[in-house]
């Protein structure tokens, strides 16, 4: 069953993050969402696989710790990095980037 079967679930055709291009290199990915690059950004983003802009909190937190692991095994962040869940591109649709504290993008960062 595709995530968007699942009761509660939506998916809108016309969203880039429903549509799950990979565009860029992916890190994780379940049935409650996805770890991938950002094409703009260059930071990890995760995605929740649903289209929604509004999670519960359980919700928020577990994807938040989700991009937490997967900074923790595959980047090194110098003076570590913080969860900016402000929606810029895509309002509509929940994402959230890990981005280097004290910076914004993530052109070079180092890899593990």
């Amino acid at each position: 069953m595709a995530w968007w079967e699942q009761p509660g679930r939506h998916r809108d055709d016309s969203c880039d993050l429903c549509e799950e291009a990979r565009i860029t290199e992916w890190f994780y990915e379940d049935d409650d969402c996805w770890v991938a690059e950002c094409e703009i950004c260059s930071v990890p983003m995760v995605v929740w696989r649903n289209h929604d802009h509004l999670p519960p909190d359980d919700v928020k937190a577990a994807l938040h710790e989700r991009l937490g692991a997967v900074v923790d095994e595959h980047f090194t962040y110098e003076r570590g990095f913080y969860v900016d869940d402000h929606m810029r591109n895509i309002p509509d649709h929940y994402h959230a980037h890990a981005r280097p504290k004290g910076g914004f993008f993530g052109h070079g960062l180092r890899r593990r």
